[in-house]
This record gives structure tokens, sequence and C-alpha cells, in this order.
């Protein structure tokens, strides 16, 4: 019974606005009897007095998104309540039957009847509105109109300046996104006042008009016409005084809705943006200084001793004002004595090198960390375009893209110990690269088209490591013809960047970057995550290992359901990070294959021999710690080995094709391992990844490597 109900509730609750507005509607139409429009108009003040209140306690304005939207429906609510009561104000005469309109006319006018209680309440109501119009609506309106022109001039401004901060890393691209939601909500919310403010004038002069209407209609009707027949007419005298008191009555219960409702309009577009209730700003802005309400309360004590005056309510008043201003000074010497002293202090504490307590256990590194010369930093400075914070953003992207790494926002500073054209990439406080750019000049580097060779300073790309020259500016359409490819400087930075995080990933990759990345798996893939780490019982360490060894090889982990998966189904048998890396490697075998074949989908590889793959599975070395296999060769061995590798790397390349071992999946890693530091760019693949990707991969061997290969 009590889930009936709350469907109930929740039908209505979800359907409330809508059938409000409709019933709105028909309030137009359809006569209400008297008790309906005394709810109506209870509820119509209770609504604005709420309003008012929620404006009051809204930190910042934009936040009360609805509220061009809640001024419609209000002011058309009180529309057509004033609607039905003029309708029965002049149907029914002095036998109208509202309590709410007769209590209110006898607030204002009080035991004066005719001529003189007309007068009276027709000067409060003209009162009001005269405050409503000119003061409080006249001045919301302009104010709305001012605030969202200068939302939407500022708009792009923002817009740029949260680019800026996204681009040098200060805010998450998440945040980026909430920050842009912010502006674009704050401008959409100013725009629509400067609207809604009309419908707050035009609610006043309606006002205006249908309490002319109720007075003139209703003795017209009451002396000429007659309420329900013509011998109900009454003098002119009873008509004024029942009419004018109904008119005083409805008109005040209209127009104090409406004078809160545009009350709460000018409360919140003069509110500023800043995040804190009304209340705390006067407080905060109100307490400056103590001396104000001194001199202010001694105003009002001698201006209390004159004749004339109150003499005990403004000597009490101006003394109850100096007693606050005296604690408020009191107050506000106590707090400067304080800052004082813990001012000095940690001046003593810094003289003295400080308490053990005052110096951090840990001062932590910056994950990745960009350190320019001081000639550099026009590059990142906001007037000048900034244009590598632009880059640095794009290679963070990129990176997440082709290698399933996110990046670690990249800290820009300054270094003055660099040479001011110098530039150093740092990974946790390491040196990973540096290099010397000169601003105002191009690099160009042949890239086999150049057909007029041009001077200039003589350089190597820092990401390559190729031949190049520096040109000036205006000869960079020159070089252009010429042939050269012809990069800019922060091109130049940002390349040799992407080249080091692709490098470096392995490095980069940490257990907190390996949790965030199971947690958002987690989102979409619950099963598998809880597999691996709960089942199968994994660590973030293991995991983390198994990931590195991939990105080592610059093979990208943004499958990570399938790398998951991969561990999730050989948790049971091994953790080994080693023999799980090449598992996961052979699950991602279409991947790998792809990444190096032509666009044919052709895999062009360099076999080894039978004979070398035993021999290198004879002299495979496990440590008992579980450290990183190795093949055990003697050195003239090794260097045979080495040697072998390396000849059948040159002639790959002499033929314009990229080094690719093909051998068994046994020893695929012994063959990684044993050539990566004197052929760092040989690619090793499996059979077993080959075989993988199926059909759609193709194999040419353009050659072996065999032991008697010189």
């Amino acid at each position: 019974m009590a889930n009936g109900n709350g469907k109930i509730l929740n039908i209505i609750e979800q359907n409330s606005i809508a059938v409000g507005a409709i019933v709105v509607v028909l309030m137009l139409i359809i006569p209400l009897p008297a008790f309906l429009l005394d709810f109506f108009m209870a509820l119509n003040l209770t609504i604005s007095i709420i309003i008012l209140l929620i404006v009051l306690y809204t930190p910042n304005p934009a936040s009360f998104i609805s509220f061009p939207r809640v001024i419609l429906l209000v002011t058309l609510f009180g529309l057509g309540i004033n609607v039905s009561s003029t309708r029965l104000i002049l149907t029914e005469g002095k036998n109208f039957a509202g309590n709410m309109i007769k209590a209110f006319s006898t607030f204002v006018v009080g035991g004066n009847s005719g001529t003189r209680g007309l007068v009276v309440g027709m000067v409060i109501f003209i009162i009001l509105i005269i405050i409503q119009t000119v003061v409080i609506t006249k001045g919301a309106t302009r104010v709305s109109e001012v605030a969202a022109r200068f939302s939407l001039d500022s708009m792009n401004n923002k817009m740029f300046a949260v680019d800026a901060e996204l681009n040098s890393g200060s805010i998450t691209e998440e945040q980026a996104r909430e920050k842009k939601h912010q502006i674009q909500s704050e401008s959409d919310f100013y725009s629509h006042m400067d609207g809604a403010s009309k419908f707050v004038s035009g609610n006043v002069k309606a006002g205006i008009v249908i309490t002319v209407t109720n007075l003139v209609a209703g003795m017209i009707i009451g002396m000429v016409i007659g309420v329900g027949t013509p011998a109900q007419r009454i003098g002119f005298s009873d008509a004024v005084n029942i009419y004018s008191r109904l008119t005083i009555g409805d008109g005040l219960l209209s127009q104090i809705p409406a004078l809160l409702l545009s009350f709460s309009t000018g409360l919140i577009v003069t509110g500023s943006s800043d995040e804190g209730v009304l209340s705390e700003q006067l407080r905060h802005d109100f307490s400056v200084s103590g001396q104000v309400y001194c001199i202010a309360g001694a105003a009002i004590v001698l201006l209390g001793l004159m004749p004339g005056m109150p003499h005990v309510i403004m000597i009490l008043l101006g003394s109850l004002f100096v007693f606050y201003g005296y604690r408020m000074i009191n107050s506000q010497k106590k707090a400067v004595l304080q800052e004082a002293a813990e001012a000095q202090a940690k001046k003593n504490a810094a003289q003295t090198g400080g308490s053990p307590k005052d110096v951090s256990p840990v001062v932590p590194l910056d994950p990745l960390s960009l350190e320019l010369g001081y000639a550099l930093c026009p590059l990142v400075d906001k007037e000048k375009g900034a244009e590598l914070l632009e880059r640095v953003t794009r290679i963070r992207r990129e990176a997440a893209l082709d290698l399933g790494l996110v990046v670690p926002r990249i800290r820009i500073i300054d270094n003055m110990m660099l040479d001011p054209n110098e530039y150093s990439f740092k990974i946790r406080g390491i040196e990973a690269g540096r290099s010397k750019i000169r601003l105002g000049y191009y690099m160009c580097m042949d890239t086999g088209g150049v057909t007029t060779p041009l001077k200039g300073e003589a350089t190597k790309d820092p990401a390559f490591g190729m031949p190049a020259i520096w040109v000036p500016e205006d000869k960079r359409e020159e070089a252009e013809r010429a042939g050269y490819a012809v990069v800019d400087p922060p091109t130049v930075i940002a390349t040799h960047l992407t080249e080091i995080i692709r490098t470096h990933a392995a490095e980069i990759l940490g257990r907190q970057e390996v949790s965030a990345i199971l947690e958002k798996i987690k989102e979409n893939n619950p099963v598998v995550v809880d597999e691996v780490l709960t089942t199968c019982k994994f660590t973030y360490g293991e995991i983390e290992k198994v990931l590195q060894n991939l990105l080592c090889e610059q093979v990208s982990i943004r499958n990570m359901v399938m790398i998951l998966e991969t561990l999730a189904n050989f948790g049971p048998v091994t953790h080994n990070t080693w023999i799980l890396s090449e598992k996961v490697r052979e699950a991602l075998g279409l991947q790998i294959c792809m990444q190096y074949a032509d666009t044919d989908h052709r895999l062009r590889v360099l076999n080894l021999s039978q004979n070398l793959a035993e021999k290198i599975l004879n002299h495979k070395v496990e440590p008992a710690d579980g450290s990183r296999p190795f093949v055990a060769f003697d050195p003239v061995d090794g260097r045979k080995w080495v040697k072998t590798v390396s000849d059948a790397f040159v002639a790959c390349q002499e033929k314009n094709y990229q080094p690719i071992v093909l051998c068994p999946a046994e020893v695929r890693m012994l063959v990684k391992f044993s050539t990566e530091r004197e052929i760092p760019g040989l690619v090793v693949i499996s059979v077993n990844e080959v075989m993988a990707a199926g059909n759609s991969i193709s194999i040419e061997v353009i050659g072996e490597i065999n032991e008697d290969a010189e």
C-alpha cells in the first residue's frame, strides 16, 4: 500500500508543473469559487516569499538557472488570480465572499469608508506601484540588460582563459569542461534574465490596468446595471465604499507578491558570481573597520542632543553603535597582534632551520616537467599566443589515443640555470631529453626532396637526430620551395616531447595511473576487473609490470579489456609478469601486426633460423627472484650474435624496410632483451602473434638470421 502511495506521489511530483500550467490557463476562463480564490491568493503570496528566501540563500546567481522560467510561471499565475478576482468582484459586488481581499482592504482602509477610504487606500496602492515600477523593476531591468551584455561580451575571453589553463596543465580536461559549462550557463542565465525582467515590468502595468478596471467597471455595474438585476442597483456612496475596498484589497494581494518577485529579481541580477550567500557577503563587507561605527554612533548621539529630537532613542541607538565599533576595533587589534606573532614565529623558525614538524618528510617531484630557458618563455606567454601550451595539450591527447596512456599534466617552468635557448624535459626529476632551439628561425630538414641546398646554421632534429639547418623567418618560403621540411620552434619542442613520452611511456606509468585506469574500466566492465583483482588476486604492481612491459616495446595498452581478460585467463596458472606479458602480446597479436604492416596489410620480416632459436633457448637463464630472463652467451658468442642481428638490421634498412624479426614465442623476449641496448629500434614479434592476427595479415620473409651470417 505504501509503495502504491509512493508511486502516486512520484507521478504527482513529476507532472505538477504541467498540471499547474493548465490550471492557470483554466483560471483565465472558468470562474472560481471564493474559497478557491482565497487558497490561490495565499499560495501566490507563499510562493513569492519562498522565491525571495531562495534568492537570499543562493551563493551564485547563475546557479538558480530556472529563475527566468519561474518568473514567467509565477507572473502568469498571479495574472490568472487577478482575472478570477476581477470576475468575482464585478459579478458579486457587495455579496463578494473572498476573505483574503476583504482582510487586506481592512488593513489599509481601516475604519474609514467612502471617499476617505478610497483616498487612503489608493494613495498606499499608488506608492507601492511607484516603488515597484520606478525603483525596483526599472533598476532590475537595467541591471539585467547590462549584465547580459557584459556576460556575452566576456564569454569568449573566459573560454580562452580556460583553454590556456588546460594547455598549461593547471586543470584537467574534465575540469575544463566543467568550467566551460559554468561559463555557458552563466551567460545563458543573464541573457534569459534580460528578457524575464520584462515579465516583471509588464506584470506591474497589468496590475494597474486591472485595478482601474475593478474600480470603474464595478461602480458602473453597481450604479447603472445592478448586480444580478436592475433592482439591485446601489447609490454612488455605496458603490464607492464597496468597490474601493474590494479594489484596494485585490490590488494589494496582486502587487505584494509582484513586489516580492521584483525584489527577488533585483537581488539576483545585482549579485556577484562569487560563491557565498548574501548574509556572509554583508557580514564581511560591514566588518571592515570598527571606526566607522564609532563615528556614526557619535554623530547620532550629537544629533540626539538637539532640541526637538527623540533624545532617549537617538542617544541609545548611537551608544549601541559606538559600543559595537569599540568591540570590533579591539577584535581587529587582537587579530593583527596574533598575525604578527605568527609571522615572527615563522621568521624565527626559518632563521633557526625550523622544527622537524615544519619540514615535509617528502617533497614530491613533478611527474613530468618542461623547463625552459628565459629566451623561450614567450612560447608559453598567453599574451603572445602561448603556442606551446596548445601543443602540449595535443601531445597528451595523442598519447592517450596512441598508447592508451593518460599522460599526467606537464608542468612548464622557467629555469635560469639553462642556456637562454635551451629546454629540458624531465620525468620525476630526471632529465629525459634536452636540446636548443632558436626563436625567430625555422628548422629545415632534408628528407630527400631538396633541389637547391640552402646555407644556414647546422643543427640536428632533437626528436630523430636528422641533420638540419636553422634559417631566418624571412627565408621560410624559399626553404619550402627548395624542398626542405620546414618546422617552427614550438613544433620542434612538441615533436621531441612526443618521442620522449613514447620512448619513456613505461617510466611514466605508475601504480596510481594503473588504479585510475582500472576504476575507469570498472564503470563499464566491472566483472573482468573484479575477476583480476579479487578472484585471481593480482596486485597493482603485477598489473603495472605487465603494462610497462608492453609500453617498453611501444605496444598500446588502450585495449585494457582484452589485457585484463588475458590476465584473468592465465591468472590461475601463473603470476610471472614476463610470461603474462607474452600471453597478452599474443592476445593483441592483430593490433601489434597491424602496427608494423604496410598499407596492403603485408608484414615483411627477417626470419630467425631454427638452430639460433634453439641455441638461445638453451642459454636461457631465469633468475630465482622472478626478475627479467636473459641469454647467458659467452662473450664470443654474444658478440657474434649481436653482429649477426645487426648486419641483418642494416641490410633491411638499406632496402627501406622496417627491421622486424619473426621468431618462436618461446624466445621472443630473449631476442628482444639481448639486442635492445645495441639495436634499440629492432622490432621482435612471435609466430603466435602472427597466428593470432589470422588472415588479416600476410607475411613476406625478406631474409633470414642464421648462425652462418656474417
